[in-house]
């Protein structure tokens, strides 16, 4: 009998498919369609087994899809834009879109042997101009119905790379390339009006059902609905122009307890002092280097400026609180000003602390004290607490009834007005880089900016540029920068800023329905394809790639691009877990001379190495899993001797981390290339779908990799031998072909529940009962046949091969799903545990309908229970119908 040979196989089966163009997605009004995407790849350069684990998710569930009859849209492209493409061009002296296209064509090359079901025909990169051009008549259609704006706002500045930095890119104050202290600099920047969409991009989320509930919280979270209070202090002697201080506070009820009002570097007010005064010149400047983000801020030192200036508090006029400048409190949430209680808030607490000021409480714990000076009193959300100086008089309620009190109070007084305020704001897409979409404005002296016609569209990024100077090149191109007014014809200047890459992945899934239209979407194609019934990817994307994608499906409703049933574009969604690896790694020791009280010392410094799974060996020493470098010795010896002769040496021996995430980084990823070359594509989908749940990390491990294809090359050697067979019907057809039903009944319930490793597990049963079974040839074959139906979505080439072998009609791909015949379910006899005091000592086999008396006296005619009798009769004997029987003796 022939072997199973992967590579064989695999190339026979894609051949087959390309032939037949099996996944070539064509609208089909007769037939009920199902669009299942992956959250598309930046091309970096090569795939690793997380990109397997990701795309293999989307394949089973498309293939499935397939079987059951369903017209499928399967896409591929790639989110191309972007930061490592230009710092690869730096790095390398070439360009980014060479870079870019190169990498393609590599993560291409390794992703087509996987034998994934995509339509490849409507494959595109964000990069390509028929993509980004119809991108930038989507900004357009936004610019004419209000949805994109132009504003002045604060942004991150690196300052030697001339750049605006997102806060990602700020690492502890400065710029994550060039280590520069990062500013805040007001420039004007482009804006998309998601904020005006706010609500509804909450309320929405309770109907997204088939979402992560831990997605949705993270979505709510950041929209971040709150009700408060919008109030003003009146500021004494304040600058012309400024009497009032106006402040938003989801805490009104601890107003009481303020004694400072804090306002940000760019608030009005510390502008105007700001040109007035240098020593509030000086700290504004300071306050705005460093990052923007909460964490950021979080962690720097709390920085105030006393203006001297006061304002009189609203509930008590003789009550004067100073004005600090901050460095802490932001422009973009509320009204860049608030009051300070450090009795009831951390941040407050340590800034008060350190101006001495005042530490007042406003409540306190409901039973028992607590130390108001030493830390701050901030109760759980739900905890009832006793208020001492609440605006609305003394009460005991919860946080939430004590704010609605303290507003009620505040109104009835003429004390501002409660108002609901989002966190989410809109969203800035200016970026001062080359690698993106152009922004097709230009800016004309006479008319201002104008919009670009869209008969000029693309606005194509101009190849010719270089990167050997900071900043963004499109600035220093004259040719390309230089143009005239769509408008009035005179001399103007594009607008060099690109879009932010999020825009790129924030409604590509509607250009796959259409990806080679002449307009953004063909209203048709999205009618009948939209939404995506199933998105997968990483929950890394569940803020604001998943909410900006809202957003997209609802402007581009409203321009007339998408349907309305395409409000939200995603109708399922599911977070897969990592693939994780060990770390290898040996030591590099550097020498170097220091010099230690005149003299002169040599000194190491130890780097750690990281090494790829391919250059060790590794094993178990003195119970530790440990490694060293393969090739440098005789293949002869133990591992052992082999890390024995190292042990002691940093820059030979291997340490092992455990798994963590595979990073390209820290080396430990594996190419699927090496995989698929080793034991073929099949072992690989197999191995990442059939070792955990697939929304848990799963580890990688050569061993487990070699379990698999050793079980698949069982299932292929089991066919053969089928089919080879000639034995006659037997007694044990039924019972063969009663599993098979159960078999296709719980794998189909695993796939249809995202439970991949469930239903391999049955089906690691069901080839252990078909290749023990005594059936007969044409049960057999029938039990075979359906194995390779059932795995085909896992295993596409195996189940080929073996439905070719075993007579199938067509191809397996293509084949009816097998349905479960609901009569096989039912079983006619049962197997009872018999349990004697509580231990299992038999079992017995009865007819399902059996009697309990029946089943007692067959119990008790077992010969384990007649031995614990020995003679007597049992204390009690308790039948559960076909679960398990207990004899007490």
């Amino acid at each position: 009998m022939s072997r199973y040979s992967a590579s064989d196989v695999e190339a026979k089966w894609q051949s087959a498919w390309d032939a037949a163009e099996v996944f070539r997605a064509r609208r089909d009004e007769t037939r009920p369609k199902y669009y299942v995407l992956e959250m598309f790849p930046y091309p970096s350069g090569r795939i690793h087994m997380g990109h397997v684990r990701n795309y293999t998710m989307g394949d089973v569930v498309a293939r499935y899809k397939i079987a059951t009859g369903h017209n499928v849209l399967h896409p591929m492209g790639w989110d191309a834009f972007g930061m490592p493409a230009e710092n690869a061009a730096m790095a390398s002296g070439g360009h980014p879109k060479d870079w870019t296209y190169s990498n393609i064509a590599d993560m291409r090359a390794q992703m087509k042997p996987l034998g994934l079901s995509i339509d490849w025909s409507r494959e595109f990169a964000t990069c390509d101009p028929e993509y980004y051009g119809q991108q930038q008549a989507l900004f357009l259609d936004f610019l004419e119905h209000g949805l994109v704006y132009r504003k002045n706002a604060v942004v991150n500045w690196d300052p030697v790379d001339m750049t605006v930095l997102a806060n990602e890119q700020v690492i502890d104050g400065k710029g994550w390339r060039s280590g520069a202290e990062v500013e805040r600099r007001e420039l004007t920047q482009w804006f998309f009006r998601i904020s005006d969409f706010a609500e509804d991009l909450l309320e929405a989320l309770d109907r997204l059902d088939n979402w992560p509930a831990k997605v949705r919280l993270m979505q709510e979270n950041w929209i971040g609905k709150s009700r408060g209070l919008q109030f003003a202090f009146g500021l004494i002697d304040g600058p012309e122009g400024h009497d009032r201080v106006e402040v938003y506070t989801t805490r009104p009820d601890t107003l009481m307890g303020a004694s400072f009002v804090g306002i940000s570097p760019d608030h009005p007010l510390a502008k105007t002092l700001e040109r007035e005064r240098a020593d509030v010149a000086a700290f504004c400047a300071d306050a705005r280097k460093g990052g923007t983000t909460a964490e950021a801020i979080e962690k720097a030192e709390k920085l105030g400026f006393d203006t001297g200036l006061r304002v009189r508090h609203p509930f008590d006029t003789a009550c004067e609180l100073p004005v600090y400048i901050a460095n802490f409190i932001l422009m973009d949430y509320g009204t860049g000003a608030i009051f300070g209680c450090p009795g009831h808030d951390q941040r407050d607490h340590e800034f008060a602390r350190k101006y001495d000021l005042p530490i007042l409480d406003t409540f306190l714990p409901l039973e028992g004290d607590h130390d108001i000076q030493a830390a701050p009193y901030v109760p759980l959300k739900s905890e009832r607490v006793r208020y001492t100086r609440l605006v609305a008089g003394e009460e005991i309620q919860s946080g939430e009834a004590g704010v609605n009190a303290a507003i009620e109070f505040c109104e009835t007084n003429g004390v501002g007005q409660g108002v609901t305020k989002f966190r989410l704001r809109d969203w800035g897409l200016s970026r001062q880089r080359y690698w993106g979409c152009p922004i097709p404005v230009v800016h004309c002296d006479t008319c201002g900016v104008v919009p670009e016609r869209k008969e000029n569209l693309p606005i194509r990024l101009p190849d010719d540029v270089t990167f050997d100077a900071p900043g963004n090149p499109l600035d220093r191109h004259p040719t390309w920068r230089d143009c005239t007014c769509p408008r009035c014809a005179a001399p103007a200047r594009r607008e060099t800023d690109t879009m932010d890459t999020f825009v790129d992945s924030s409604w590509y899934y509607a250009r796959f329905t259409a990806p080679h239209a002449a307009t953004p979407t063909d209203m048709a194609e999205a009618e009948y394809w939209m939404n995506v019934d199933q998105y997968i990817g990483g929950i890394e994307h569940a803020i604001l790639h998943l909410l900006y994608s809202r957003f997209f499906a609802r402007a581009m409703q409203v321009c007339g691009h998408l349907p309305q049933k395409a409000i939200e574009p995603f109708d399922a969604l599911f977070t897969q877990g990592m693939v994780t690896h060990e770390v290898y790694y040996t030591r590099k020791i550097f020498r170097r001379e220091i010099e230690v009280e005149g003299k002169t010392a040599e000194a190491g410094v130890t780097q750690a190495v990281f090494r790829f799974p391919e250059e060790v060996l590794i094993g178990e020493y003195d119970g530790k899993r440990v490694g060293v470098l393969r090739n440098e010795f005789n293949e002869s010896l133990s591992f052992a001797e082999k890390y024995e002769a190292v042990k002691n040496d940093d820059e030979r021996k291997v340490d092992v981390i455990p798994s963590v995430k595979m990073s390209k980084s820290k080396k430990n990823v594996v190419d699927p290339s090496t995989i698929i070359a080793q034991y073929g594509a099949d072992t690989a989908r197999w191995f990442v779908l059939s070792d955990s749940p697939p929304e848990r990390d799963v580890e990688w491990t050569a061993s487990g990799a070699e379990a698999a294809h050793r079980h698949l090359s069982r299932v292929w050697r089991i066919a053969a031998e089928i089919a080879a067979s000639d034995a006659p019907a037997t007694l044990d057809d039924d019972t063969l072909l009663r599993e098979m039903h159960k078999c296709i009944d719980e794998v189909t319930k695993g796939i249809d529940s995202f439970g991949f490793n469930a239903a391999i597990a049955r089906l690691y049963a069901f080839t252990n009962t078909l290749a023990k079974s005594q059936a007969g040839q044409g049960a057999k074959t029938t039990a075979a046949r359906a194995l390779a139906q059932l795995m085909s979505p896992m295993t596409p080439h195996l189940a080929e091969d073996i439905w070719a072998m075993l007579g199938g009609e067509g191809l397996v791909t293509t084949a009816p799903w097998p349905l479960a015949d609901p009569e096989m379910l039912i079983d006619d006899t049962v197997i009872l545990p018999i349990q004697i005091n509580g231990k299992r000592r038999g079992e017995i086999t009865v007819p399902a309908d059996m009697p309990k008396s029946e089943v007692e006296k067959l119990a008790l005619a077992h010969n384990a229970v007649l031995k614990a009798l020995d003679g007597a009769q049992p204390k009690k004997i308790i039948v559960v119908p076909g679960r398990i029987v207990n004899v007490v003796v």
